[in-house]
């Protein structure tokens, strides 16, 4: 399908910039033709033409880090640290989930990414074939992350993912992954090392997330987290960590060593007492920051407008009024995170380019007046200011209605039925 977008105002976002563009960006089935002024071009036949009314295109936000189907948790497992949160509640919970559970409750967490402008996550949960399944039938772009550790999955399993997923789809792919190394043992996490070198593939992780987890490493092996992984060989051709709130001495040194990525998740470390991710170290010691929501048990609602302002808000709290940049931040949310997932084509708004965007209204009181726009969507944005969000060249939301297969009603009632169910079978 080809559509034409005219008057737009226009963010690439190639790089941390905040140039605005005036004029047009074309799709072509599923990429980028045109970005800015048509003058001279031959005008292709279009399927539809948009206009943007001087509204905002930018690329859309990738969510770098989140269990999808953890919707089912939301406001049931709260006020807690981690460790509590993780035994008490979310694991005597996720044990009763069934695959088709995990196909609905990804359902609404899709409904919930593209109402906000997401276009892609980074998954890291498990029945990974009905999450690739969901991603297929709602049009939504998905990365799955292993999720090996002791009380699920192993080197093959994770193999058999990697191998089947990474050519199962346009919109699916998939990233060698553990749980955390608190929760695998050595032996295991050898054995994810070595396929990681068999495949010249980066791996990810939750990684130096609480105090505990870091002291306890320390306490076992005399190395940090990320140090005690590195030296099993888990991060020679990179990958990252998801959190990354208590980096110890020589962590960035080993991360700029081996270009890992930081995924900040500042509403759920919050939220479970975690602490305050040093990004602002990151950002001036050249490490990638990418931006995820965590799932909606820890968050508990998945929108990057709220995650972009804390991760701005928060570092200036600790690293001064200048700390992270929000033209920065926009960056991250959009472009790092594109790149941490692997999905190099869908970072930016060039020809070429996979046609991931979001439309944002600005004639909105919150957006105005356009003193700066980039800043204006990381200070004073939020999901209503979400007019269209594309996949792929496909609408998937505008003007608040979903253009695939869900009736949202009939999914709120899936999720409600599932959770009653679980509660149920746990006695909670």
């Amino acid at each position: 399908m080809n559509i034409r977008f005219t008057n737009a105002r226009i963010l690439p976002l190639e790089r941390a910039d905040a140039t605005i563009l005036e004029g047009e960006l074309w799709v072509k089935d599923d990429c980028i033709t045109l970005v800015g002024d048509p003058k001279g071009l031959k005008r292709p036949a279009f399927d539809r033409e948009i206009d943007c009314e001087g509204n905002l295109l930018l690329p859309g936000f990738k969510n770098a880090h989140t269990h999808s189907a953890m919707t089912f948790l939301r406001s049931f497992a709260d006020d807690k640290p981690l460790h509590n949160w993780l035994h008490e509640d979310v694991f005597p919970m996720e044990a009763h989930l069934t695959g088709d559970d995990v196909y609905a409750l990804t359902k609404l967490a899709i409904l919930e990414y593209v109402s906000g402008g997401i276009t892609a996550a980074f998954d890291m949960y498990y029945h990974v074939d009905r999450i690739s399944d969901c991603a297929r039938d709602t049009g939504f772009r998905i990365v799955l992350c292993g999720a090996v550790n002791d009380f699920g999955g192993t080197k093959e399993t994770l193999r058999h993912d990697y191998l089947t997923y990474n050519h199962a789809h346009p919109l699916i792919s998939s990233r060698l992954g553990l749980h955390a190394e608190y929760t695998t043992n050595e032996s295991l996490l050898k054995d994810i090392a070595a396929l990681a070198e068999e495949y010249k593939a980066p791996v990810f992780t939750h990684l130096a997330e609480t105090k505990a987890e870091v002291d306890d490493c320390i306490k076992r092996t005399g190395m940090s987290p990320v140090a005690y992984l590195d030296s099993l060989g888990m991060f020679r051709y990179g990958g990252g960590g998801f959190h990354m709130v208590h980096p110890q001495d020589g962590d960035i040194e080993i991360m700029q060593r081996r270009g890992l990525y930081v995924c900040t998740n500042p509403a759920s470390n919050l939220k479970l007492s975690s602490g305050i991710a040093p990004i602002e170290r990151y950002y001036e010691a050249g490490v990638p920051v990418a931006i995820g929501t965590d799932g909606a048990a820890s968050n508990n609602c998945l929108d990057f407008f709220r995650e972009m302002f804390l991760v701005t808000g928060l570092q200036k709290l600790t690293a001064g009024a200048a700390a992270a940049d929000p033209v920065r931040v926009l960056h991250s949310a959009c472009s790092v995170g594109a790149k941490m997932m692997g999905l190099d084509d869908c970072d930016c708004l060039k020809e070429g380019k996979q046609a991931d965007l979001v439309m944002l209204d600005l004639h909105t009181p919150n957006m105005q007046p356009i003193n700066h726009i980039a800043k204006n969507v990381v200070y004073s944005g939020s999901k209503a200011n979400v007019a269209l969000t594309m996949v792929a060249g496909k609408i998937l939301y505008e003007h608040g209605a979903y253009t695939f297969d869900a009736d949202p009603e009939a999914v709120y009632a899936k999720a409600n039925e599932i959770i009653t169910r679980i509660r149920r079978q746990a006695g909670k």
